[in-house]
């Protein structure tokens, strides 16, 4: 996990997002174990409450649960129901101000699938090509 925090979000929250990305990156993959709240206060010098409030929103959230004396751990289907979740999120809040930049600059599709869309010169749009004549 990253060590730095913005003034954003509160940071039990960027401490639920970094372990949501975990999920979705698959380096914490069904059935393992969070680290210790304690060992997460003194790596990255928060108060142990901090954590514990950010693992309590994955455990309400149903991506983690809590085994009495031997700590907490991922759920099965936890990275399914993140991605779902974060797919919708992504249409809802993200892709209309996407679209609306594709839109804006004139990107073609195949410019956006091959990824080489920064390494070309972009073409011309049609008022350069009506000044040309």
């Amino acid at each position: 996990m990253d060590r730095e925090w913005n003034d954003n979000q509160p940071i039990y929250r960027q401490l639920r997002d970094r372990v949501v990305a975990m999920i979705l990156d698959g380096v914490l993959k069904e059935g393992d174990p969070l680290p210790s709240v304690r060992s997460v206060a003194a790596e990255y010098r928060v108060n142990h409450l901090t954590v514990l409030k950010g693992y309590q929103q994955l455990v309400d959230e149903q991506l983690v649960q809590s085994r009495r004396g031997l700590g907490m751990f991922i759920n099965a289907g936890a990275r399914n129901l993140l991605l779902r979740g974060e797919r919708q999120k992504f249409l809802a809040e993200e892709w209309p101000r996407v679209y609306a930049t594709i839109q804006r600059l004139g990107l073609k599709a195949d410019e956006l699938l091959n990824g080489d869309g920064a390494r070309r010169t972009p073409d011309k749009t049609t008022e350069e090509k009506e000044e040309e004549r």
